[in-house]
């Protein structure tokens, strides 16, 4: 009950099709199944101006049904941060109208809005899907580094390695959960992990 009493963590949807000329979509691998639910339901034609960044895992999994929508552009990063400068310039070119989809991870949906809302695109006019691990991308209040994929609470900082506790307060404006030193007071005391965002 907590958790959902914490203004700040995101509230996901549904992706569903919405009317506009052009559309962006940007997911990771299980992101990919969001859009393709979301194509069964979309008028024909809908994905004739569409714009498709996506990130998919070692396997190539979900290329083959992505490529059958038959997107204006299909975009494949590596990774959120070689996927960046496009999903920057293809904001910065935007025209009135865009529709933005977001799919998968909450690190990837995190950092996706980061840059529509340093675009200037409202975050009440993105659509999300969350998809995939519950993994976080966690910000050491103490030393500002940023840790991803943190599956366990506590967590230890990749930066000053601090015990963090993961907290669920969420910031949009750094994409990422906050963790706070969870033994300052005596460093020995070492809780052990557990393995809860998976």
């Amino acid at each position: 009950m907590a958790a959902k009493s914490i203004i700040s963590r995101p509230v996901y949807g549904t992706l569903s099709p919405q009317p506009g000329k052009h559309h962006l979509f940007v997911a990771d691998t299980e992101g990919a199944l969001a859009i393709t639910d979301l194509a069964a339901k979309a008028p024909d034609g809908f994905f004739a101006d569409a714009h498709i960044i996506f990130i998919p895992d070692n396997e190539g999994q979900h290329v083959a049904a992505l490529e059958a929508l038959k997107q204006a552009q299909l975009y494949q990063g590596s990774s959120f941060a070689s996927a960046l400068p496009r999903l920057k310039q293809t904001l910065a070119n935007a025209h009135m109208g865009l529709r933005l989809y977001l799919a998968g991870t909450e690190g990837l949906i995190g950092q996706a809005m980061q840059a529509a809302l340093e675009a200037g695109i409202d975050h009440t006019s993105i659509q999300t899907e969350h998809r995939g691990s519950l993994a976080r991308r966690v910000q050491c209040v103490h030393c500002k580094g940023i840790t991803e994929n943190v599956t366990t609470q506590p967590a230890t900082c990749s930066h000053c390695g601090l015990l963090l506790l993961v907290r669920d307060h969420y910031s949009r404006r750094l994409a990422a959960f906050q963790g706070v030193c969870i033994n300052a007071e005596d460093r020995s005391e070492i809780p052990p992990a557990e393995e809860i965002f998976r």
